[in-house]
């Protein structure tokens, strides 16, 4: 894996990924071309840096980790690993307070000291992950913890293609 550096970005050739929280839409772009988009459901308190805010934070981030390759759709996680459920509606009517992280996991680091790196800033200690939903949950709104939410088809995607190290801008 590598880190990307700053004055790079965006890459001119490679992939990457801009979440834009105003529309609340995620766009696949290969250097200077958007191939797909997708709905996305950010922060319900908004955007923020600081940790234990529930907010959604800004600037230029990488995918850290991708946690769940071998897993199948609707696999529910609790603290990055598996619980071994797969996610129902008789599993939802069980824990209606659950956050539901499902499917798979792209774990965001910040790559802006003092910003959405270190400290209580930082992205990875907070835990901002792209993470799959439940069908019923809403997208084009935030209603999330903070992570970003995609549609299990649109996270599948994603996930086959943002390798560790891919880019990621957030921005309203």
């Amino acid at each position: 894996m590598f880190t990307p550096r700053l004055e790079e970005l965006p890459p001119n050739h490679a992939l990457w990924l801009e979440i834009d929280l105003s529309a609340q839409c995620l766009q696949l772009w290969r250097g200077d071309e958007v191939t797909k988009t997708f709905p996305i459901s950010s922060g319900q308190a908004g955007i923020g840096q600081q940790s234990g805010s529930g907010r959604t934070p800004l600037g230029w981030h990488y995918v850290r980790a991708r946690i769940g390759a071998n897993q199948p759709v609707g696999a529910v996680y609790r603290g990055r690993r598996p619980t071994g459920e797969i996610y129902s509606s008789h599993l939802a009517a069980q824990y209606p307070k659950r956050d539901w992280i499902l499917t798979r996991i792209l774990w965001l680091c910040g790559l802006e000291p003092g910003f959405n790196r270190g400290g209580d800033v930082d992205s990875q200690r907070r835990y901002i992950y792209l993470h799959g939903t439940p069908p019923q949950e809403p997208m084009g709104i935030p209603a999330s913890h903070g992570c970003i939410r995609l549609r299990d088809e649109a996270l599948l995607e994603i996930f086959d293609r943002a390798e560790p190290g891919t880019p990621v801008w957030l921005h309203d």
